[in-house]
């Protein structure tokens, strides 16, 4: 009876060892297989004008999903918009009246056809540079505030269109030299950037990077601000949540992203979000050495009037604007300054449903199990020896042969 329970207690010492094992490497499996989700991008500039427009261009990007359509409008109409509209429609259409959209006077000039396929729609307009001189460094924008940029008063360039991407640049007109830009991204699927800070990207999501290159300051000690507004229709972008995480893999030292979401009264329901990481870069090349922590202000609401007066686009879409405003400083106090470099840059996600959640990489994964599964494999085979001597041990005592 002692011999059988020893076998019985190697057996499930045996088991459970090769259930975790089990249970590690399907694990890993499971990140490397699977199909990820696609849709089917179209870019068409100024749709539906037979010339290019006065005041900035507008670029449509149609992704077309099974049975849904994603519309991601970015116009240089003024500020700077990207527009989002979903629809429950894999044939959904943009409209525009290219006379009232230029007038910038009245609603309805852009409309999406059928209107009772939408779902939901969201923008951010980019509306103020602001720049302050941080004399104590103390990284506090509320004082010594210089004149705040404009970017509806910017002159901005035509759009220069690559692939899925889109480039758009502009210079107010008391620039000596250099540059605000803004890069927008549109994928098939699931994905992340080749530079830093590597946002996870998916089908239903756009990408901004923004960057200001060679200006000169207005002080030595000068750091930059830059003003957002949310617009929305019944439920705009009202809230920003914070979330921590223990894997640095993609964004080397930064353990938080920041998503400014909308939701049904205040639900966990997430219908769709702006998502970024606390991060900018003071040099072209991303780099750790120059990465400079970015820090944003709580959403206020305000009126939906001046967005419309300093966006083309929401002028014509929305009717009755929804809209909230935050500010994203860079740079904390004892962090350069902007002088140092003359140069930053930040990027976004926009997008419909719930933001995409970073998971640790199939090659973490593979590390992590070749670490824990060694000692469990070694483990395993001495518990096996173990077992295989106590077994041989009770036979050669259950047979001794009797003098």
């Amino acid at each position: 009876m002692a011999a059988t329970a020893k076998e019985r207690s190697c057996g499930v010492s045996s088991f459970s060892s090769l259930v975790f094992l089990f249970s590690v490497f399907s694990l890993c499996q499971s990140s490397f297989s699977g199909e990820a989700f696609r849709r089917n991008l179209t870019v068409e500039l100024n749709p539906g004008s037979s010339s290019s427009p006065s005041g900035g261009d507008l670029l449509h990007v149609r992704a077309r999903g099974v049975n849904d359509t994603l519309h991601f409008l970015f116009c240089s109409q003024g500020a700077p918009t990207l527009l989002l509209i979903h629809t429950n429609s894999s044939s959904s259409t943009v409209k525009v009246n290219w006379p009232q959209f230029e007038a910038r006077n009245i609603s309805g000039s852009l409309k999406v056809e059928p209107e009772s396929s939408i779902l939901y729609s969201s923008a951010v307009v980019f509306s103020r540079l602001l720049e302050y001189d941080d004399v104590n460094d103390t990284a506090d924008p509320t004082a010594d505030l210089f004149p705040p940029y404009e970017l509806q008063d910017f002159t901005w360039s035509h759009l220069n269109l690559s692939g899925l991407s889109a480039l758009l640049c502009g210079a107010a007109k008391t620039f000596i030299n250099g540059s605000l830009c803004l890069q927008l991204s549109a994928f098939e699927s699931e994905g992340r950037d080749q530079s830093w800070p590597r946002l996870l990207h998916t089908a239903n999501s756009s990408q901004l990077r923004v960057w200001l290159d060679g200006v000169s300051p207005r002080a030595t000690r000068s750091r930059f601000l830059l003003e957002l507004q949310a617009v929305g229709g019944a439920y705009p972008l009202s809230r920003v949540e914070v979330h921590r995480s223990i894997d640095d893999e993609f964004t080397p030292s930064i353990f938080k992203v920041s998503q400014w979401v909308s939701s049904v009264n205040g639900s966990s329901d997430v219908l769709g979000f702006l998502q970024w990481k606390p991060v900018s870069y003071r040099r072209s090349d991303p780099a750790l050495e120059f990465a400079t922590p970015c820090h944003h202000s709580d959403p206020r609401p305000e009126s939906g009037e001046e967005a419309a007066a300093a966006s083309g686009l929401i002028r014509a879409f929305y009717a009755e604007p929804q809209t909230f405003r935050l500010n994203v400083s860079f740079g904390l106090a004892g962090e350069p300054f902007y002088n140092s470099t003359k140069f930053f840059s930040w990027t976004v996600l926009l997008g419909s449903g719930s933001p995409p959640v970073d998971a640790f990489s199939p090659l973490v994964l593979a590390v992590m199990a070749i670490g824990l599964g060694t000692p469990m494999i070694l483990l395993l085979l001495g518990g096996v020896c173990v077992c295989i001597r106590k077994r041989a041990a009770a036979s050669e005592t259950a047979y001794e042969p009797i003098n």
